[in-house]
């Protein structure tokens, strides 16, 4: 008796139909997506924390501008029409920070001696650090509730807070855009020229 031919018949009976069963079993299903992460909640005061956020960085910028500037370089000005990089700086102080700062987040200014452009390179650092400062407390507590609140900025007209609020960033670019150009004008990288650290 010959075995091989009964293999091969048994295994041709045997195997369609195992083959033809795996082929109908259902497939498995696809594993459940995973959830999404949840969203961070809405802020319920936009203007503000922009505002905020604003202020961080521009405080990050202008401050690093100030010290990027040599002390020499103080009394720099394009023109002769146009403030020195000194005065810059005691305008960010003074009209800039103290005063806008102050107005949009309805407080009182901090009592100290005006900034002078006559002070120098490190009495001005330090001074337009202490201003930012002052605006970071004097926002904290700000939210959207009052921004249609008319406060009195400049001349007998009043703004609203939101009108303030823009002023406020707006003189901030500004300041810092003059910067970037006094400083280039003088072979310094500006701040947000150089590579990538946070700013």
């Amino acid at each position: 008796m010959q075995v091989r031919p009964y293999v091969l018949l048994i295994a041709c009976a045997v195997l369609p139909p195992a083959l033809a069963a795996q082929a109908t079993k259902a497939p498995a299903p696809p594993a459940p997506p995973a959830a999404p992460a949840a969203a961070p909640a809405a802020s319920t005061s936009p203007v503000a924390d922009a505002l905020r956020q604003m202020e961080q960085r521009f405080s990050r910028i202008l401050i690093a501008a100030a010290e990027a500037m040599p002390a020499d370089k103080y009394t720099y000005r394009p023109t002769p029409a146009q403030m020195s990089f000194a005065q810059i700086q005691a305008h960010l102080a003074n009209e800039g920070n103290d005063l806008l700062c102050s107005k949009v987040a309805g407080v009182a200014a901090p009592q100290h001696a005006a900034a002078d452009s006559t002070l120098g390179k490190e009495a001005l650092v330090a001074r337009l650090k202490e201003t930012f400062t002052f605006c970071e407390t004097a926002f904290a507590h700000l939210d959207d509730s009052k921004l249609n609140e008319p406060i009195q900025l400049f001349g007998p007209n009043p703004f609203s807070r939101a009108a303030a609020i823009l002023i406020t960033v707006g003189d901030w670019a500004d300041h810092y855009s003059q910067e970037a150009n006094y400083l280039r004008l003088n072979g310094v990288l500006p701040p947000t020229a150089k590579p990538r650290t946070g700013m």
